[in-house]
């Protein structure tokens, strides 16, 4: 019974627990129906208001006549204004020029109810601000033309709550100042539109090389859509996307019944005919440099609209005194050695080895011709540039400059590199191959420390660009990145040490106030302090002594030449203990230039008239280094042999071979994967021969027979204190 009446109580218990809760939320609902009612009235209210009191603004003073200011400037390192961002380039077209279908483009894009709003549209914001509750982030805008004006002509691109009011008064009062139509044609003509353009005028021409009321429907389209995010839609920087944004605008077009389905259709098949040479209308002293700030900064968050139009000062790291020298010489040595078609071109990049910071760029020598950064983008083999690399790995596995090695033809598998005019030196020190830029010696390096190792040194130095697993990347057959390829030399120059350039020092706002300041740039120790003293002092030869004498500064510098076989390409990247400089020249079309130009002709003449400029400040500062003594050596003009392909560079092998007492079996090529211990007894035949007095070769590869005065060994001057990014404990 006891059991019995107890489950009577726990059912009375339950149903009496069910009807509670169930009042209770009851009432939950109730009370959250009435909060979310209340809300909705205040915010009406709140809207209500908001249009009581922005109908009441009063018209803005002289707006027809307005014209905007100057904005944002970018500054180089020594104060210079470089480029200067302005809202009102082009010369002002009137509506009636402008085409009917642009017009209903941008208002189908960007504010279908341009006519029959006050400048806002409530109904638009409340429904924005719903999908960006709902979403958690902002997914939808609602600025009406009137309102992306009012930003235009007196406001930033700030993402703040105040600057949203601001914009709403603003457009308001422009709304009761001027008419519709007026406000159209001010919108169109201020308007940045990427790639330099501001206004519709101006981004036909650019784009496409027109006067606008000669585009095409689809081009119209194009241009319509690029207001939302002109970098991004670019077709110069994606034309992919800048066609799937074309084709967005005028699938609304179609829909609002401004185009037929047949004008629709043909329109999105229609393909984009770009101008090839597009003008630019900006003041700028370093386009190819500036594209590379507007880039790091909107990965700083920074918007393009937002700079363009923030009013900010730009403190770059650029010299211009040296970036002004750099775009001189590219323009005036290219036309001394004939190299005047467009096609031909010429790339500077120059940076601080210890700061990072960046001194020079130039990424090509026409911005208004052509936007293609040489320095960033263009991959190019460096020929006999690469060599240091190759040098690099085995001096960090104990190869001394001074070991000795064959200048004699080798075969590495299917692989029989030759030097250039075919002449080859004997038994020489590892410094002088490097010095006369020996293909065969650099074959027989790799050979020995292996692929791996060099495709090791290239990536921890910086070389982020494939490399293939291969024996030809010792003569620089594997395309690099001007921009990579000389912060890799950086390490030569500071003691081993690997600093990452930077260009925005800091940014400031039109009130004076710092929004960014550059941190302190990354470091990585990649090479011992010998293996960077020796490559130096190795280097130094290849100017004083060898085949980049043209680049001579009359300082202390080091450097090396490249040139590609087929002539397409030349380099010259060098260093002194402040800067680092490299300078490419080629043809874009990858077409053969002249014979006569090399590594160690135009690329190191620009160089040289860069660097003499750049290093002006710094007097004859030496490389902050322990001696390195590269020891003395001659060579007999007999010993230089020129030989051809075929059955004669087996009887010099073979030769060469008895000579030094070895047999032809006994000299095979050793194994990339066995230890560097095996260099010396594959790379120097006889260790011990004593180093004699040399006669260094004169700069170019064809004046091997001439015996200039003997020299004194290459010597380094006791260190003094080493370059700021190595730290205290090593100096």
């Amino acid at each position: 019974m006891a059991r019995k009446y107890k489950k009577k109580i726990s059912d009375k218990e339950i149903a009496r627990r069910n009807v509670k809760k169930k009042k209770t939320e009851n009432n939950f609902i109730s009370n959250l129906k009435m909060l979310c009612i209340v809300g909705a009235a205040f915010i009406l209210a709140g809207f209500a208001a908001l249009q009581l009191y922005l109908s009441s603004q009063p018209p803005i003073k002289n707006l027809e006549q307005f014209k905007p200011n100057i904005v944002t400037k970018f500054y180089s390192s020594d104060g210079e204004v470089i480029k200067t961002f302005t809202a009102y380039t082009f010369t002002k077209i009137e509506l009636k020029d402008v085409p009917e279908e642009l017009k209903e483009a941008i208002i189908a894009t960007e504010d279908k109810n341009f006519y029959r709003h006050s400048g806002y549209d409530i109904l638009g914001l409340v429904r924005s601000t719903i999908q960006n509750v709902l979403a958690g982030r902002v997914v939808q805008g609602a600025s009406t033309i009137t309102q992306q004006l009012a930003r235009i002509l007196f406001l930033s691109n700030e993402k703040t709550f105040t600057r949203k009011i601001k914009e709403l008064v603003i457009a308001a009062r422009i709304e009761k100042t001027i008419s519709k139509d007026q406000i159209l044609e001010m919108y169109l003509n201020n308007v940045y539109l990427g790639s330099g353009a501001y206004g519709v005028a101006g981004a036909a021409k650019i784009y496409f090389n027109k006067h606008i009321k000669d585009c095409t429907l689809p081009e119209l389209a194009l241009i319509a859509g690029l207001p939302q995010a002109p970098s991004v839609y670019s077709p110069y920087n994606n034309l992919d996307l800048a066609v799937k944004r074309r084709n967005q605008v005028l699938t609304r077009m179609y829909k609002m019944r401004y185009i037929t389905k047949d004008e629709y259709e043909k329109a999105k098949k229609a393909k984009v005919v770009l101008n090839d040479m597009p003008q630019f209308y900006t003041t700028n002293k370093a386009p190819y440099f500036c594209d590379y700030i507007m880039d790091e900064l909107e990965k700083l968050g920074f918007e393009e609209t937002e700079i363009i139009h923030g009013g900010y000062k730009v403190i770059t790291t650029i010299d211009s005194k040296a970036q002004d020298a750099a775009n001189e010489a590219v323009i005036r040595d290219l036309r001394n050695w004939g190299l005047s078609k467009d096609a031909n071109q010429a790339a500077v990049f120059s940076f601080d080895p210890t700061s990072g910071k960046i001194l020079v760029y130039v990424g090509g020598k026409d911005y208004t011709k052509s936007q293609y950064d040489r320095v960033t983008q263009a991959v190019r083999p460096p020929g006999s540039a690469f060599k240091p690399f190759v040098y690099a790995s085995a001096l960090e596995k104990g190869l001394s400059p001074n070991d000795f090695i064959d200048d004699m033809p080798v075969t590495i598998g299917d692989w029989s590199p030759r030097n250039y005019g075919n002449k080859y030196r004997g038994r020489i020190p590892v410094y002088s191959a490097l010095m006369v830029s020996s293909n065969v010696c650099a074959a027989r390096v790799i050979q020995a420390v292996g692929i791996r190792s060099v495709i090791q040194i290239a990536r921890v130095l910086g070389i982020e660009t494939p490399i293939e697993y291969d024996y030809t990347i010792a003569l620089g057959s594997n395309g690099v990145k001007l921009y990579e390829f000389t912060r890799a030399y950086g390490a030569f120059a500071n003691g081993g040490y690997v600093v990452q350039p930077y260009g925005i020092e800091r940014v400031e706002t039109s009130r004076g106030k710092v929004v960014y300041k550059a941190p302190k740039t990354k470091i990585t120790h990649q090479l011992s302090l010998r293996t960077a003293a020796e490559m130096t002092a190795m280097l130094k030869t290849v100017i004083t002594n060898g085949t980049g004498a043209a680049a001579n500064i009359g300082k202390p510098a080091a450097g090396k030449t490249g040139t590609t076989d087929d002539n397409k390409d030349a380099y010259f990247v060098g260093y002194t203990p402040n800067i680092v400089t490299g300078v490419w020249v080629g043809s874009d079309d990858n077409t053969v230039m002249n014979k006569s130009i090399q590594g160690g002709t135009v690329p190191a003449i620009i160089w040289k008239d860069v660097m003499k400029i750049a290093t002006a400040p710094y007097g004859k500062l030496d490389f902050n280094y322990p001696n390195v003594v590269l020891q003395p050596f001659k060579l007999n003009p007999d010993d230089v042999k020129i030989i051809k392909q075929g059955e004669e560079i087996e009887e010099n092998e073979e030769a060469q071979a008895e000579e030094d007492g070895d047999s032809k079996a006994e000299r095979k090529l050793l194994n990339p994967r066995d230890v560097i211990n095996n260099v010396k007894s594959t790379l120097v035949p006889n260790a011990t021969t004593p180093a004699v007095q040399q006669n260094l070769p004169q700069p170019t590869p064809q004046s091997v027979k001439t015996i200039p005065a003997q020299v004194q060994p290459v010597q380094i001057p006791a260190p003094s204190p080493l370059p700021m990014a190595v730290p205290e404990s090593l100096r």
